[in-house]
């Protein structure tokens, strides 16, 4: 049995996800025909309660395309140093958009209104790039899964209207939040211009993300996504797996936290390790202490079938997600007491 916690996108699709992709009736989307594929961006557009939705093969594309709609060359995007956008989409922003990232030293990934402010170059400067973005993460995936305080996200939006800048939710996780906080899909809706959110996390599809918003801006989406080529044609069968996840994997998302709280509590106990991050939802980071070297503790994990990620300076990362069962949670709190 081998237990894979290097990510929440190592999951196949169940048994009940794949008769659906198997039945899904499907057409041409570059044409806009496929049925499955119009269903589901009609209902998250609805869920959302935002005018238009845009299916994409994968999150980073989502969001460089709502970088782009949201600027132009020679422009900066504010966000966290921690921040998917800057970190992990390969230097998109600057090689599709030409932008700039301005990066705000945050807590977790998480900034204030009122270092967002701070981070606004004056437009009447024309020696720095004229900001035109303010870019959210949430869930954030380096602050280990932590969840954005909602009242602090009005602040910045009201910031954002203040400066008439674009506001921008990478929801890659989001649903994690969602369930998390108790919070719902309308009230992100209201709030933000675009929002992206992926199928192929929590929610177990095999593939997939869908960029959300109202029908001004969205009105180019669909051009950038076919330059950044991500127009695709039977898509459906992809389509019917995200609606099958919609009815069937969300509430469940709650036995992901569960699970990770209770791996944080056993590596807390550790003598290795230093210390175990705030765990709000299914990512756990934990630090090695010192004189820990951190290929032999992940050779000894992988002895066990254990497989983890490593995130630099020593620290790891753990992912609980829909194929790690009881039986594997158990196995997994057993290694980590005998140790």
């Amino acid at each position: 049995m081998i237990i894979d916690l290097r990510s929440d996108t190592v999951t196949k699709p169940t048994k009940g996800m794949l008769e659906a992709m198997l039945t899904a009736e499907v057409g041409d989307d570059v044409y806009k025909e496929d049925p499955s594929i119009n269903a589901l961006e009609k209902r998250l557009a609805d869920m959302f309660g935002m005018d238009e939705a845009l299916f994409f093969p994968s999150g980073s594309m989502a969001n460089q395309a709502a970088l782009k709609l949201h600027t132009n060359p020679g422009e900066q995007v504010i966000c966290d140093k921690y921040a998917h956008i800057y970190n992990y989409e390969g230097g998109g922003a600057s090689f599709n958009s030409g932008i700039s990232c301005k990066l705000i030293d945050g807590h977790r990934g998480m900034f204030t209104a009122e270092q967002a402010e701070a981070s606004i170059n004056p437009p009447d400067f024309y020696h720095s790039p004229l900001t035109s973005l303010i870019a959210i993460e949430n869930t954030t995936n380096k602050g280990g899964g932590a969840c954005w305080d909602f009242q602090e996200l009005k602040k910045i939006k009201k910031v954002a209207n203040k400066h008439q800048l674009g506001y921008h939710l990478d929801g890659a996780r989001l649903w994690n939040a969602l369930i998390a906080k108790d919070e719902n899909t309308k009230q992100y809706g209201e709030l933000f211009d675009t929002i992206s959110v992926c199928l192929s996390k929590g929610l177990g599809c095999p593939m997939g993300s869908v960029l959300i918003g109202n029908k001004e801006l969205m009105q180019g989406a669909l051009r950038i996504r076919k330059i950044l080529g991500g127009g695709m044609r039977q898509v459906g069968f992809a389509a019917a797996a995200g609606l099958y996840a919609l009815d069937h994997h969300l509430e469940r998302l709650a036995e992901d936290h569960k699970k990770a709280k209770e791996i944080g509590e056993e590596l807390s106990k550790m003598s290795a390790v230093k210390v175990v991050e705030p765990i709000e939802t299914n990512i756990v980071i934990f630090e090695l202490n010192d004189n820990i070297d951190e290929t032999q503790f992940l050779n000894k994990l992988n002895e066990k079938h254990i497989k983890i990620i490593v995130m630099g300076s020593n620290k790891l990362r753990m992912v609980t997600h829909l194929d790690y069962t009881d039986q594997m949670h158990d196995k997994l709190l057993s290694s980590l007491k005998d140790f």
